[in-house]
């Protein structure tokens, strides 16, 4: 009886050896968990926004611990910002966080409110150094031709975006949905809002005209009325 005892205080002892052990090892990881920092963070493809304006808005300005930074936290802070449309996040060796960024593209600059309008219909403030190459909305657009100018305006690709640097809205008596646009190369373009992706033509409609400038017309038939001299 005396042998099994010994065997069973034994066998306890040994087991309780191996539970302190196991939570020793826990401990280590909880501590490895909590104390392994990030050590970088790389932003890519982001336009509208600087890298210390992101980071700050997904809360990484700390270099948080890398394995308690969920992916999913990081793209809920940061898509609360209307300038984000997607995030993807990547976690890599040694520690390196990587977003990496869509942004909701500008459509135009609004000066009734003096306001950017973006992709996803969002009014927003930008302060921004380099100026951005969309097209300023000069006057009021009613309503009821807002919103189909936002939905038109993103027909018209970005290349050709650009080239507009001012939209007037410019309704006759024949068309309510009338807009002039002025070219950055010193034409002139007159739309309706169900042809605005006709613009999207513009270069090619350049190489016909051999340099010369004037007012293409776009929203009644298609013609070019050379600008006269003087």
């Amino acid at each position: 009886m005396a042998t099994k005892m010994v065997k069973k205080r034994k066998l306890k002892v040994f087991h309780f050896i191996v539970f302190l052990f196991l939570l020793a090892l826990l401990g280590l990881f909880i501590y490895f968990m909590v104390n392994s920092k990030t050590k970088n963070i790389i932003i890519k493809n982001n336009n509208l926004l600087s890298d210390e304006e992101i980071i700050t808005l997904a809360k990484l300005e700390n270099y948080p611990p890398f394995y308690l930074t969920t992916s999913h936290d990081i793209k809920k802070r940061l898509k609360k910002n209307p300038f984000i449309k997607k995030v993807d996040v990547k976690k890599s060796f040694y520690h390196v966080l990587t977003l990496d960024i869509s942004e909701n593209k500008p459509l135009f600059f609004y000066e009734t409110n003096q306001k950017v309008v973006l992709e996803n219909e969002q009014e927003v403030e930008i302060n921004q150094k380099e100026p951005l190459r969309i097209p300023r909305v000069m006057n009021y657009v009613p309503n009821t031709k807002y919103q189909s100018l936002i939905k038109n305006i993103k027909k018209i690709d970005e290349d050709i975006l650009g080239k507009i640097s001012e939209m007037t809205y410019v309704p006759n008596e024949y068309d309510k949905d009338r807009f002039l646009l002025y070219m950055d190369d010193d034409n002139s373009v007159y739309l309706t809002l169900t042809k605005f992706k006709m613009i999207n033509y513009y270069n090619k409609v350049l190489q016909q005209l051999e340099g010369k400038k004037g007012v293409l017309y776009l929203d009644n038939g298609n013609h070019f009325q050379i600008r006269s001299e003087g």
